[in-house]
């Protein structure tokens, strides 16, 4: 018989299927003030008073509202200001950036021009400007531009042909946008480091890559915010074009109120358009930061 001992494997350890315990929460949170307490009971009270002064309130004519906020009239309006505000937006933006990059040439002369358009621009009224342009054709009636050591003109137009509402509006705004987006885009691009415009430099990269791959995406960051903001404030200032006659938004809700005489529940449509459209362009706002912003902040 032999003297062999028999030895039998251990049976497999079983695996622990029990969640792991949750990690506790070691982030610090700011201890609770009594006087907390008294702002929520304010704003409380606030929202009531809110609630009676604005919305129970029957003097604003709520029915009217509705009926009004999606009138043809009044969407055709919102067009017109939806086209005015692409139409100067787009313009404006080229002109701020041809602006700014004069701003920040090594030319006096670029320098000294950009300069003084900016200057004129922050000191001139937005309603002036477009009355002065709407007007223009009484300082230059005809625009022509000669051939040197010809009798000829390339063309020769009358200035009222081509300076109507919609053409002195977009004008207007986009001028006025391009002399405050150029400051933006300067300060965008001032905010970058030298230190890696140098160290492109000195890989060997051209100026214009070096401003495509490493200025711009992180110059864009500083841009975003306020030129969102003047791009919004661009579009109410849209409503400024009635005074030349163009027929936006708030030109629209005034034809309708001055034969109604429901003036309070069409400047509300007005208002109520005004604030969606607004809260709109801040969401992509809110977006572009969040997009622009990856790996910036913790």
């Amino acid at each position: 018989m032999s003297n062999e001992t028999a030895y039998t494997l251990p049976p497999p350890a079983t695996r622990d299927e029990t969640p792991p315990a949750p990690s506790p929460d070691l982030r610090i949170h700011p201890r609770p003030k009594k006087s907390d307490w008294l702002w929520y009971g304010l704003f409380g009270i606030a929202l009531i008073l809110f609630y009676q002064w604005f919305i129970d309130n029957p003097r604003w004519q709520w029915d009217v509202v509705a009926h009004y906020l999606f009138n043809a009239r009044v969407l055709a309006g919102l067009g017109n200001t939806l086209i005015l505000t692409a139409l100067a937006s787009a313009l404006g933006l080229v002109l701020g950036a041809i602006v700014a990059a004069c701003r920040m040439s090594g030319n006096p002369v670029l320098r000294g021009a950009a300069f003084a358009y900016i200057w004129i621009i922050r000191a001139t009224p937005t309603l002036a400007m477009l009355l002065f342009l709407f007007f223009i054709s009484a300082l230059v009636p005809r625009l022509y531009l000669p051939i040197p050591f010809l009798n000829l003109n390339l063309f020769d137009i009358d200035t009222s042909n081509v300076i109507s509402r919609l053409s002195a509006a977009t004008i207007g705004l986009a001028i006025y946008l391009g002399g405050h987006s150029a400051e933006i885009f300067r300060s965008g691009l001032g905010a970058v480091d030298k230190g890696q415009r140098e160290a492109c430099k000195a890989m060997g990269m051209s100026d214009m890559r070096m401003m495509w791959h490493v200025v711009i995406p992180q110059a864009v960051r500083v841009i975003i915010p306020p030129l969102a903001n003047e791009l919004i404030t661009m579009f109410k200032n849209t409503s400024l074009a009635s005074v030349i006659g163009y027929v936006e938004l708030l030109t629209t809700v005034q034809l309708i109120y001055s034969t109604t005489f429901e003036t309070i529940p069409l400047l509300t449509v007005a208002c109520l358009w005004y604030l969606f459209l607004t809260s709109l362009a801040m969401c992509g706002q809110l977006l572009l930061e969040k997009r622009f912003g990856k790996g910036v902040h913790p």
